[in-house]
C-alpha cells in the first residue's frame, strides 16, 4: 500500500481510540500474564480469522513459552457494521484440541453471539481448559455475557477500524484502531 493510499484510509477514520504505541505496550503486558499463566502446560491459541491476525502476530512473540496455534474463521457480519447474529464456520481447527489448554484470540468482543457460539464449538472437542484474550471490549453492545480472562481495552460503542478490524476487508492495515467516518458506510449502503 503507498503512503498516499494508507493517509486516504486514516482520512475516513474520524478519532483515534488506540495509539500504536498502547496497543504495543498492552500486547506486551498481556503476554507476560499469559506466559506466567500457562508456563509448563500445553497452550494453543486460536485465532479468530481475518480480524485477530494482528493481534495473534503480536501477542504470541510477547507471549515467551512454547505454544501452538491454530484457526478458526467464523462470519457473523457480512459486509454490514452490525452482527447479523447467524455464526458460521468457514474453517475449522486443524489439529485435535482435547486434553489441551485453548486460549482464544480475538479482536473485538461486541455482543458475544459469536464469542458464545465459538466457545461452544471448542468445548464440545473436550480441551482442558479454554479461556479468553480480546484485545477490544465493548461492553455496551453486550447480549450474551461472555467472561473475558485478558483484555486489552475497554471502548464505548463505536464502529472500529484498524490493527486487523475491517469494514468491507478494507482498514485491517492502520497500525491503530480508530472510529470509522459513519459516511463512509453510509455510502456503502
Amino acid at each position: 500500500m503507498t503512503v498516499l493510499a494508507r493517509a486516504q484510509q486514516a482520512d475516513d477514520v474520524a478519532e483515534v481510540l488506540v495509539t500504536a504505541e498502547e496497543i504495543a505496550a498492552k500486547v506486551h503486558e498481556l503476554g507476560v500474564r499469559i506466559a506466567a499463566d500457562y508456563q509448563g502446560k500445553d497452550l494453543v491459541l486460536v485465532s479468530i480469522l481475518k480480524g485477530a491476525l494482528p493481534f495473534l502476530a503480536d501477542l504470541m512473540r510477547a507471549t515467551q513459552i512454547p505454544l501452538a496455534l491454530d484457526f478458526l474463521e467464523v462470519s457473523s457480519y457480512g459486509a454490514g457494521t452490525e452482527s447479523t447474529g447467524a455464526v458460521r464456520i468457514l474453517k475449522d481447527l486443524a489439529h485435535p484440541i482435547e486434553g489441551r489448554h485453548v486460549l482464544v484470540v480475538e479482536d473485538i468482543l461486541d455482543t458475544g453471539h459469536t464469542l458464545s457460539y465459538v466457545f461452544d464449538h471448542l468445548r464440545a472437542q473436550r480441551p482442558e481448559s479454554v479461556r479468553l484474550c480480546v484485545l477490544l471490549d465493548k461492553p455496551a453492545r453486550r447480549v450474551i455475557p461472555i467472561e473475558i480472562d485478558y483484555r486489552g481495552f475497554e471502548i464505548p460503542d463505536k464502529f472500529v477500524v484498524g490493527y486487523g478490524l475491517d469494514y468491507a476487508e478494507r482498514y485491517r492495515n492502520l497500525p491503530f484502531v480508530g472510529v470509522l467516518k459513519p459516511e463512509v458506510y453510509a455510502r456503502r449502503s
